[in-house]
């Protein structure tokens, strides 16, 4: 056990839930929009860092560098893929999804925009999105709190499935006292000390190693050659995990949540530059850390790379601040799916099916809170299962999920004015079937990941759909046109 590395996770964590706990204390009497949305008064630096840490689990730090550590060049084309995608849903999707949210009914949720969107007096489209998030964001939430295990087992030689309770102790302990604002503002400081990290990492190990060995690098590991980098299929799989950001609901919901207009600019300048930034780092991670460490099984099935990195090149302290990363990006990810997965169960099924919204605000939050409680028990068993699969795997497969689902559904509700409430329904259940029957039939056969032929048969079937139906009525037209003109 390292001792100075443990104080330092210690004081961390300790933080953390400090801050859940002032956000409990201030916002005691906020009702539903203050506890799953911060009432829209987030500001460009909080919305903007917050956006790239829930985006950026675990996953970025452990399991997409040791995918370029073991699987080789082919997997560049998912950093790029999702530096692509996060930009273009920034510049495209960010500033008429805030609009277009406050326009609906001020809706506060993904499903329950995209019913308002429509004028629906069926709760369907709620129920179908509300099951979509309970599924993926359980997926998304286990492949978090296996990182959190692997990294405190790692540290401190505790017991992984132990370890684990530990971290989601504390991330259900904050998110369910302090809510959105809480998420936001731990996903802020997170976000800077992720940053610092994979900055700091691939700099110092380059500065130890002899250059040469980058250049021979298929010599160590066959799969880092020219081939691999032009395989139409790698390209084609990691470009689509750019589409995933389109129906993100926990990174997209911070677009709804901008203080306004005037700051969507800012926001979206400093989150894209963090995103490009991180995913460049978590390359070069993969690709310093082969030259730096050789290769190792062990590490490439336990996604070790950056954490062995880190433990072999700074003292215990430092170790201990850099290794808090993972942390972050383990805690900032969770928090924000289970908070998104919550208010989706509150706000889309409980409030209008079960409770008919004969419920008070102070109802809502202590549902909504009882939910992530529930939700991480779930992950938890998941993640404790030897079976469950690696943390990218996890992710994968739950980026898949919504990327398929709703990606497409979102962008055609913000930018064709014809698109209709039939045609959304069709989108999102082609989306999450064709997804979900391509991982298990087709994916080891093709090579292709399943979110891009997800992806372009939702958005087929809605299109269709839609001209095969009837066209909006006036009312819902006129609300397109008051989005397409909304300034605040």
């Amino acid at each position: 056990m390292n001792w100075s590395e443990l104080i330092v996770f210690i004081v961390y964590l300790a933080f953390m839930l400090g801050i859940g706990i002032f956000f409990f204390v201030k916002n005691k009497s906020g009702g539903e929009k203050s506890y799953f949305l911060g009432g829209r008064a987030m500001g460009p630096w909080v919305t903007a860092l917050s956006a790239g840490a829930s985006d950026m689990s675990a996953w970025v730090l452990m399991g997409l560098p040791t995918s370029v550590y073991a699987l080789g060049m082919g997997q560049v084309w998912v950093p790029v893929g999702l530096a692509i995608g996060y930009t273009l849903s920034w510049i495209l999707e960010a500033p008429r999804l805030r609009k277009f949210s406050i326009v609906a009914n001020d809706s506060i949720t993904i499903p329950q925009y995209l019913t308002n969107r429509f004028l629906a007096k069926s709760n369907i489209l709620q129920i179908i999105c509300a099951v979509v998030f309970l599924l993926a964001y359980t997926l998304y939430s286990a492949s978090s709190m296996k990182a959190c295990g692997t990294l405190v087992n790692t540290v401190t030689g505790i017991d992984p499935t132990v370890a684990m309770y530990i971290g989601a102790l504390i991330i259900v302990s904050y998110t369910f006292l302090g809510g959105f604002s809480a998420v936001c503002w731990t996903d802020f400081f997170q976000g800077m000390l992720i940053f610092g990290g994979m900055l700091m990492a691939p700099i110092f190990a380059v500065s130890m190693i002899d250059m040469s060995a980058i250049g021979n690098l298929s010599a160590v590991n066959p799969k880092f050659s020219w081939d691999a980098f032009t395989n139409w299929k790698d390209i084609v799989s990691g470009l689509a995990w750019g589409l995933g950001y389109f129906g993100m609901p926990h990174i997209i919901i911070r677009f709804m949540s901008i203080r306004s207009q005037k700051e969507m600019k800012k926001s979206a300048v400093i989150g894209i530059t963090w995103t490009v930034c991180i995913v460049i780092f978590a390359t070069l991670i993969g690709i310093v850390g082969l030259a730096f460490l050789g290769y190792d099984q062990n590490v490439a099935d336990n996604e070790l790379v950056f954490i062995n990195m880190v433990r072999k090149i700074f003292p215990g302290i430092l170790s201990g601040v850099m290794l808090s990363a993972v942390l972050a990006a383990s805690m900032s990810t969770a928090d924000s799916q289970l908070l998104s997965a919550s208010s989706a169960f509150a706000s889309d099924l409980y409030k209008p099916v079960i409770r008919k919204n004969k419920v008070t605000d102070k109802e809502m939050q202590w549902v909504g809170r009882f939910v992530v409680l529930a939700i991480a028990i779930v992950a938890l068993i998941i993640a404790s299962n030897p079976n469950s699969g690696t943390i990218m795997s996890l992710v994968s497969n739950a980026w898949a999920l919504f990327g398929s689902s709703l990606g497409s559904v979102i962008l055609l509700s913000l930018f064709w004015k014809r698109f209709n409430f039939q045609g959304a329904i069709t989108g999102i259940l082609v989306g999450a079937v064709a997804d979900i029957c391509w991982l298990i039939f087709l994916t080891e056969k093709t090579g292709i990941y399943e979110l891009a032929p997800g992806f372009i048969l939702s958005m087929i079937f809605a299109v269709v759909v839609t001209l095969c139906t009837k066209a909006p009525t006036e009312k819902v037209e006129k609300l397109f046109d008051k989005a397409m003109t909304y300034t605040d």
